[in-house]
This record gives C-alpha cells, sequence and structure tokens, in this order.
C-alpha cells in the first residue's frame, strides 16, 4: 500500500470513529481501537489505558458530543484532526491526534478548549471568522 492510500484507510478509521461516536455506537470502538490503545487528555491529566477502561468510560459518559469535523489531515501513520464538540450547552474547539499502528488507533491524544472572544487590541492584524 502507498503512502496515499495508507492516508486515506487512516483518515476513513478517523471519520469512522467520529460517525459512531454521533449515532452513540461506542461498541464500534472496538473495531477503531488496538485493544491496548492509550488515550491522553492532557489538559485534564488523564490517561485512559486499554480497551475495558475506554468501554468503562465511553459506557458512562454523562452525554456524547455531537462531532463536527473541520479539517483531517494525515502523513503516515499520523493522523490530526479538527473538529467542534457540541455537549448540547458547552461547546469546545478540539484538536485530536491518532497514532496508528496498522490499520488501528494505537494512541489518541486530544486537546480542547471552549471558544472565546477576540481582544480588540488585535482586531487591526486578524481576521475573524
Amino acid at each position: 500500500m502507498d503512502g496515499a492510500d495508507r492516508n486515506a484507510q487512516h483518515e476513513a478509521v478517523v471519520e469512522r470513529l467520529i460517525a459512531c461516536i454521533n449515532e452513540g455506537r461506542i461498541e464500534v470502538m472496538d473495531e477503531l481501537f488496538h485493544e491496548d490503545a492509550v488515550m491522553d487528555w492532557p489538559q485534564s491529566g488523564e490517561r485512559v489505558v486499554g480497551g475495558e477502561n475506554r468501554r468503562g468510560v465511553y459506557r458512562a459518559f454523562p452525554q456524547l458530543p455531537t462531532i463536527t469535523p473541520r479539517r483531517i489531515v494525515s502523513a503516515g501513520d499520523l493522523v490530526v484532526a479538527e473538529a467542534t464538540l457540541d455537549y448540547g450547552g458547552p461547546v469546545y474547539k478540539t484538536v485530536f491526534v491518532f497514532e496508528f499502528r496498522g490499520d488501528r488507533i494505537a494512541r489518541e491524544t486530544a486537546y480542547w478548549s471552549e471558544p472565546f472572544d477576540p481582544p480588540d487590541w488585535r482586531s487591526r492584524w486578524v481576521e475573524v471568522a
């Protein structure tokens, strides 16, 4: 498989992950992650190690977010996805970094923050999206 095919395959896994969370079908995650995969959440300092813990966390989620992808880029065994997570109240801008081993996710690192209004002092140099 050449690099472009591998990138497309990995991006498809991430797109499927987003779809399964949006549909509330968390059991599909077992097909996408290695059983020993690690999920790192640096902002809270948490690390979810292994499938049993991942399943426990996602089954106990008070409300799964609706994930709206903004952009997905990949190179080799790395996929970066930018997205908005909407929990039906709080909305977060998120960056996911996925590391693959073969055709499954071996590590996910997620960074998220709530949007904020830009300060006035920057307004003459920036565009607001």
